[in-house]
Parts: structure tokens; C-alpha cells; sequence
């Protein structure tokens, strides 16, 4: 199955990420307006929420906003306040053995797929796989944080922002792990979900956010599509989210493994997925190295991607998604 990833480097926002919006946006209006115009808060809502809860971002929502055309629908999808449910698989694990790394499979429907992976310099430096057009569903900036989402297994939906920008305000804002555990602890989201940080100094949390209870923050290096326990059975079951999560705590608890064996475990069963048509395919691989400011992406019979700060390049690469090996023992 082919894909497409395309590397691109804007460090402020212009006509490129412009030429992004225009291409996806029939696409993400019709998803945006799947259950109806007024099933979406109001253009005013979506405001006063991103200016309670994470000011930081209102430049660059307005230049943005602007970039899209200015238009109603543009401005209330772009504030990702309470837009249509979703949901990934993704399985992600901290290594902190020697230098920190942070390992995800990000699980999903390849046709649904932006495939964008964009260097910015909106606030502070960042590389990340975009969503939403200005999203994160994992990524790092040049403070040495790294971060990536797992959908949390509960089919409550409530009000509050789409995880994936509450990524990109931890990668604008955070320089360590405990100012992206605060963030996290602060602005609410619509549905449950849970990130793994680890910063350059190889400090690590799972957060499970949601709409309708507190967060949790745990120091788990480990992390699938369950949150604290399984509350949704027949997802956990065609998941394997249990299954996925020992298997990560305990390689990463074994004194033989080497980062290089645990980083190729992730293109094997029981962490790598083909149920494309379902949603739950894997899509990439992704290895983060916060105090070396560098993203790995990474594929079955791939030579790989990788991009630094440093040494970025821009372009496309195609790859064919392809069935796991199995399982490594």
C-alpha cells in the first residue's frame, strides 16, 4: 500500500502552508461539517476558548486563519474546539537507557492520513507530523521535548480542544517535561487521550486527559490505547491494547535489550498493524532523540527518514506500508 510523506520547512506561516490548507481543505470541511453546520460551536466560542486557555497561540490562530481565507468554517475548524470524534491506535514507549528516545507506531487509516511532517519556527523550533494542518500527532522542538498522542479507549466525548493542537501549544511553549505535564493538566479536550513526554534530560510522563475527569500524570515509559484500565472491551480486544503494553514494559524492563532491537520490535508483531481498512493500520514509526534534536521515521524495508534541526530535508518520500514479521524473541 503506498504512501506519501512530505517534508516541508516554513519557519514562519506563508504561501507554502497556504498551498497545504488549500489542498486538504475540501476534504477536512467535509469532516469538519459531517454532523451538521451547527453541530460545531460558533466562531466566537472557539475564540474565547483558545484566549482562555492557551493565549499563546492567538497570533499565530489569527495569521493562520487569515492564510485559510478568513472564512467562518476555516476559523472555527483551525481552533480545533470541539470538532467531530476520532480516534488512533498507536503504541509509544520512552527508552532511557544512555540518551532518551521516544518510539511510537502511529496506527491509523491511510486514506485519512495528512502525511504532512513540518519544520516550523511559529514560536520556537519544531519538527512534527502535522494533523489538522497545524496539530501534532508526535513530534520535538529545540528545547529538547519530545511528545506523541495514543487514543484513551472511552467513547466519551465532551467540550474541549482536539489533542493534537494541545501537542502543538506543548511543543510551542514547554522546555521540559514538567511544563508540558502543566499544559496538559490545563486545557481541556473533547476526548480521552493520553501523551508520553520525555525531555532531554530523559524525564518521562504518561498523561491521560479527558473530558469528564481529571487528568492522571504517571511516570509509565509505556503507553497504548487503555488509560489506567480497559473501559471500552471490544475496542481493547480488536486493539490488543493490553497485549501491546506488557509486551513494551517488558522488553523495556529486560537487561539484554538494546535500544536498536527494541526501536526494530516496533515493525513486528504485536506492535505493528494491517488492519488499514479498519482504521488501525500502522503508518510509520516514529524514533524522537530530544538532547540530540532528531526524528527518525521509520518502515519495514525502508531505509528510513531522518530530519535534525540542524539538517533538514525537504521533499517527498514514498513508501509502501507492508505485513509485519513476526513476532522478535
Amino acid at each position: 500500500m503506498p504512501l506519501t510523506f512530505t517534508s516541508l520547512r516554513e519557519d514562519d506561516p506563508g504561501p507554502r502552508w497556504q498551498a497545504l490548507f488549500e489542498a486538504s481543505w475540501p476534504g477536512y470541511k467535509a469532516w469538519f461539517l459531517s454532523e451538521g453546520y451547527r453541530a460545531r460551536p460558533g466562531y466566537l466560542t472557539c475564540l474565547m476558548k483558545l484566549q482562555e486557555h492557551m493565549p499563546e497561540l492567538i497570533p499565530l490562530y489569527e495569521r493562520l486563519v487569515s492564510l485559510a481565507g478568513g472564512s467562518d468554517v476555516a476559523a472555527r475548524f483551525l481552533s480545533m474546539y470541539s470538532p467531530p470524534p476520532y480516534m488512533t491506535g498507536c503504541s509509544q514507549a520512552a527508552w532511557t537507557r544512555g540518551s532518551a528516545r521516544l518510539v511510537r507506531n502511529y496506527d491509523f487509516s491511510p486514506r485519512l492520513f495528512e502525511g504532512n511532517l513540518l519544520y516550523t519556527a511559529w514560536n520556537r523550533r519544531v519538527i512534527a507530523m502535522s494533523d489538522c494542518l497545524w496539530g501534532v500527532l508526535d513530534g520535538l522542538n529545540d528545547a529538547g521535548v519530545a511528545v506523541s498522542l495514543a487514543f484513551g479507549g472511552r467513547q466519551v466525548v465532551g467540550e474541549g480542544f482536539g489533542f493534537p493542537l494541545v501537542l502543538r501549544y506543548v511543543l510551542e511553549f514547554c522546555d521540559s517535561t514538567a511544563a508540558a505535564v502543566a499544559a496538559l493538566e490545563r486545557v481541556p479536550v473533547h476526548m480521552a487521550y493520553s501523551a508520553t513526554v520525555v525531555d532531554r534530560d530523559g524525564v518521562v510522563a504518561t498523561v491521560h486527559v479527558s473530558p469528564d475527569r481529571p487528568t492522571v500524570v504517571t511516570d509509565s515509559p509505556v503507553c497504548t490505547n487503555h488509560q489506567e484500565q480497559v473501559e471500552w472491551e471490544a475496542y481493547a480486544r480488536f486493539t490488543e491494547t493490553l497485549e501491546r503494553r506488557t509486551f513494551m514494559a517488558e522488553r523495556l524492563a529486560d537487561v539484554e535489550e538494546t535500544e536498536d532491537r527494541f526501536v526494530r520490535r516496533f515493525h513486528r508483531s504485536p506492535l505493528y498493524h494491517m488492519q488499514y481498512e479498519k482504521a488501525f493500520g500502522t503508518l510509520y514509526t516514529a524514533v524522537y532523540s530530544p538532547r540530540e534534536g532528531e526524528a527518525a521515521y521509520l518502515w519495514p524495508g525502508h531505509s528510513g527518514l531522518k530530519q535534525t534541526f540542524e539538517a533538514f530535508t525537504e521533499g517527498r518520500t514514498l513508501v509502501s506500508v507492508r505485513r509485519a514479521r513476526s513476532k522478535m524473541i
